[in-house]
């Protein structure tokens, strides 16, 4: 703690033999963020390229991929930047900053995965009324609540934690959370606790019953139809529902991890902080490019005609 000008450091002593392993750490990070970037960056680049996907589902899967490259944003560089310190540190300010970004792309993820769900209800159960429930003004409300609803659910957080008094200030963290904020306090918690159960309870259960609930739907009326219209239905919702459920695995997980933390090995507590910044990040792109053929042909297209003005 750094007391001369008022300013609140804060020691991020979650690192694994932070001095022997530095430049390994480095060098790893930096190739997984290069490929968060360039991965999501293409698909999205090919999305808004392409006026053929300007579509309600393509929006949708740029806008998911978007929210990866924001929470991995608030994540990749200050880490980077800590592999090559001496003694990792940070503001108190940027650490809620940091912890604000991180939760928000959380919280946005499962709004976005249940919107999405909401286009493929549609599109599959009511394909007659789609143009009109599903319109482009109406995907950009969508979108606008996604984020507007996580930022300030998670910004409610962070200024109840910010207005706790901290008597510690190492953290045995890689990156800030609220919670391990939270804990460094030594006044009266309750609050800031309740309330972050509220909203892990408001983030996570409506999306998740709305998701079951309109794939229950969906798999109803495929079991009514033939079977080419079930493999175009479930090829369009297979990527959707994988990243649904891995993203809800992980970022139980993590929940789970903050709370036990301290009481499972430390290495472990670092795999599983961070999953849910590496995973579906890169998973997210691949599934979207490789699994839905539209994407697919104009990535391929895109490939074909660089490799071709190569060659001459």
């Amino acid at each position: 703690m750094d007391n001369s000008s008022d300013v609140i450091y804060l020691v991020m002593n979650g690192h694994v033999e932070l001095q022997k392993y530095r430049y390994f750490y480095f060098v790893i990070t930096l190739t997984v963020y290069l490929l968060i970037i360039c991965f999501n960056a293409v698909v999205i680049f090919v999305i808004c390229t392409n006026k053929c996907l300007h579509e309600p589902m393509y929006i949708f899967i740029a806008a998911l991929l978007f929210n990866s490259l924001l929470g991995t944003t608030a994540l990749y560089p200050k880490l980077l930047s800590d592999f090559l310190s001496d003694r990792p540190v940070t503001s108190y300010s940027a650490c809620l900053f940091q912890a604000f970004c991180i939760y928000t792309y959380a919280a946005s993820e499962f709004t976005l995965l249940s919107a999405m769900a909401y286009d493929r209800y549609v599109s599959i159960c009511k394909p007659l009324q789609y143009a009109t429930l599903v319109k482009i003004s109406t995907v950009k409300k969508l979108l606008l609540c996604c984020w507007f609803f996580s930022a300030c659910e998670i910004g409610i957080l962070i200024i109840l934690t910010s207005r706790l008094q901290l008597c510690k200030f190492k953290m045995t963290r890689i990156y800030c959370n609220d919670y391990s904020i939270a804990k460094l306090s030594c006044g009266d918690t309750s609050v800031t606790n309740i309330y972050g159960l509220f909203g892990l309870t408001l983030t996570v259960f409506p999306p998740m019953f709305f998701i079951f609930y309109s794939y229950a739907r969906i798999f109803e009326v495929c079991l009514k139809n033939s079977k080419e219209f079930r493999r175009k239905a479930l090829q369009t919702c297979f990527p959707h529902l994988f990243i649904f459920i891995s993203f809800s695995v992980f970022s139980c997980l993590e929940v789970i991890n903050t709370r036990l933390e301290g009481n499972i090995p430390h290495l472990f507590s670092v795999i599983i902080s961070i999953e849910n910044l590496v995973i579906p990040p890169l998973i997210n792109p691949v599934m979207y490019g490789l699994k839905l053929h539209e994407i697919y042909r104009k990535i391929k297209k895109i490939l074909w005609k660089r490799k071709t003005r190569r060659s001459f």
